[in-house]
């Protein structure tokens, strides 16, 4: 099960069974419009304020997967998902409805993947029927969180990224039709000394390396031994950090293979600077583009590098660097 010194192999075979994935409108406008099962006709999901309205959309995405699964709420063992607002309150309040056994994480915009990562587990090993495991972001309550509210209307730099209004949502079974989650590796937290909320790449890109170069340390893989090797919201700016890097490790970085989220959400003609963030992000992704590609038979294996920058607004208040992680889960294609 323990591979190597950061890394499980899920040798029972853990199966994403279904998805719930859900934006607002401008997420509606983007490149992946596609893959998600449902959008909000605007930002406030018909509640009075945008904190309320991030909890709404990780409602509404676990109702979408208990639908498309035809299961209840009351089959879930357990939940592990989380947010990035205000410790974690979107998530748990929307679990105060739920009431499904829940563990809260905090990731940041790793989080998608440390819960797919922990539901697998606790499959594989027989603990839990079905598992429930998310997250969530909205760009409005992000942004009013950690930087400025929207209405104020600074200006941003260009390595700034755009928080995405997205929930995705994954069941996870011992058995049953999907993709299956062979193994994840667990990261460290690093911190290469940035300062600056608004590049967040940077910060978060040597992260995602190091968690990569672990994964395939411990399982004795290569990058080509995947169709895809995607990471959560580096954006531009740490798309190409992260690129570098690894090429100094000695690693054939191949175009369209080593892709980042972030980068791949929305237009070209979207105002998102270096791209898109936001613990949705890599959510969103996964749990509607890349798990509907291993369905199809477009990939067989598929490695996810949600990243995640561990900071708060007292810590930039404080004048703290901006510490990350990164944690990588392999999915292969579906067995039915």
């Amino acid at each position: 099960m323990l591979v190597g010194k950061q890394s499980w192999q899920f040798t029972n075979q853990p199966v994403i069974i279904s998805t719930g994935v859900i934006g607002g409108p401008f997420e509606k406008q983007g490149a992946m419009a596609d893959y998600f099962d449902q959008f909000g006709k605007d930002i406030w999901f018909n509640q009075p304020s945008f904190e309320q309205a991030q909890k709404q959309l990780f409602e509404e995405a676990c109702h979408i997967a208990f639908a498309k699964s035809k299961l209840q709420k009351e089959d879930m063992s357990f939940v592990f998902a989380g947010d990035l607002l205000n410790q974690i309150t979107s998530t748990s309040f929307a679990m105060r409805a739920l009431q499904i056994p829940y563990f809260g994480l905090f990731g940041a915009c790793s989080t998608s993947m440390e819960g797919l990562a922990m539901a697998a587990f606790i499959s594989n090993y027989k603990g839990a029927n079905y598992v429930l495991t998310g997250a969530t972001s909205h760009n409005a309550a992000i942004e009013k969180t950690f930087r400025y509210p929207t209405e104020y209307g600074s200006q941003k730099p260009p390595t700034a990224q755009w928080t995405v209004t997205a929930s995705g949502v994954a069941i996870v079974s011992q058995q049953g039709e999907g993709p299956i989650i062979s193994s994840a590796t667990i990261g460290k937290v690093l911190d290469e000394g940035i300062e600056d909320p608004y590049n967040m790449g940077a910060a978060m890109a040597p992260a995602a390396v190091d968690t990569i170069l672990a994964h395939l340390r411990d399982l004795n893989k290569r990058m080509e031994d995947y169709d895809l090797i995607v990471t959560g919201d580096l954006g531009e700016i740490g798309h190409a950090i992260a690129k570098e890097l690894l090429e100094k490790a000695g690693h054939n970085v191949q175009e369209g293979i080593f892709i980042d989220a972030g980068m791949n959400m929305y237009k070209s003609d979207q105002a998102v600077q270096a791209g898109a963030s936001g613990a949705g992000c890599s959510a969103a992704y996964t749990y509607g583009r890349v798990v509907k590609k291993l369905q199809e038979g477009l990939y067989n294996n598929v490695l996810i590098v949600a990243t995640g920058a561990l900071l708060s607004p007292l810590t930039f208040q404080q004048h703290e660097t901006i510490p990350a992680i990164a944690h990588a889960v392999a999915l292969k294609g579906g067995k039915s």
